[in-house]
């Protein structure tokens, strides 16, 4: 199963997972040509999409949706979601309930439930048939027991580490803003993350994508350290027992 993370940040959003040379996005948050032009850079045909999984409704996860249109693409995202989502020929609308796995030819799709200020924002865990597996876990403000009990046991971990709560706390956002990034329905810190890893990775070899960083309250190499700490507490050093990358 081959990752291609095509768009990380609060400016927009775009995993592609290949298998086969079938491909499904998760997200689809920066314009129609950009993601055109970024499949094609990483040798995909856009015509090889099998289907977009929606997170939620936020413009820097659907921006993009025109592609759905252009290549008649499946779109699944939470009934509740498409309250919010325009502009997608309904006969390419599926509305995903509570519970269920979605196979999409090579692909097995589980959703779980995330917290995020969305009417129902998910995560995704995706399986091939050998049993490799993806967790996605972008926009959220807290990570629980049930999100853990599904991640569980991925071989490749894509979450979001979007902030130091010290550096929103000293930024020019207006109260309100940082009230929000910081609560249990905005985004998760490094410390969050790093927890949460932490009770995730076995030292396995997984592969570790630290996204959807904050361009203002966040520097990279502070996400990398935070999660590295956390993880050395167990004994687990990158490079050796998983691998780790900040996007």
């Amino acid at each position: 199963m081959k990752v291609d993370i095509l768009a990380s940040g609060s400016s927009g959003n775009c995993i592609a997972i290949t298998i086969d040379e079938k491909t499904i996005l998760i997200d689809v948050g920066i314009a129609k040509t950009k993601i055109e032009k970024r499949l094609l850079e990483v040798g995909i045909m856009p015509n090889n999409i099998e289907a977009i999984f929606l997170t939620h409704a936020h413009n820097d996860h659907v921006k993009g949706l025109p592609l759905a249109n252009k290549y008649k693409i499946p779109v699944y995202a939470a009934e509740e979601e498409w309250q919010d989502i325009k502009g997608v020929n309904e006969d390419l609308v599926t509305e995903l309930g509570i519970g269920g796995i979605f196979g999409t030819g090579n692909f097995s799709v589980m959703h779980f439930n995330v917290h995020h200020d969305a009417r129902r924002p998910l995560g995704y865990v995706v399986r091939d048939k050998n049993g490799f597996t993806i967790s996605i876990c972008l926009d959220t403000g807290k990570v629980d027991d049930e999100m853990l009990s599904i991640m569980k046991k991925s071989d490749i971990y894509i979450i979001e580490s979007n902030h130091d709560p010290r550096m929103v706390e000293a930024s020019n956002y207006p109260n309100s803003v940082k009230a929000r990034i910081v609560s249990h329905i905005g985004h998760l810190s490094n410390q969050q993350t790093a927890e949460a890893l932490a009770k995730l990775v076995r030292g396995t070899g997984e592969k570790v994508y630290l996204v959807h960083l904050s361009s203002h309250n966040n520097m990279p190499a502070l996400a990398e350290m935070t999660v590295k700490r956390e993880l050395l507490k167990k004994g687990f050093m990158a490079g050796k027992h998983y691998e780790l990358e900040v996007v």
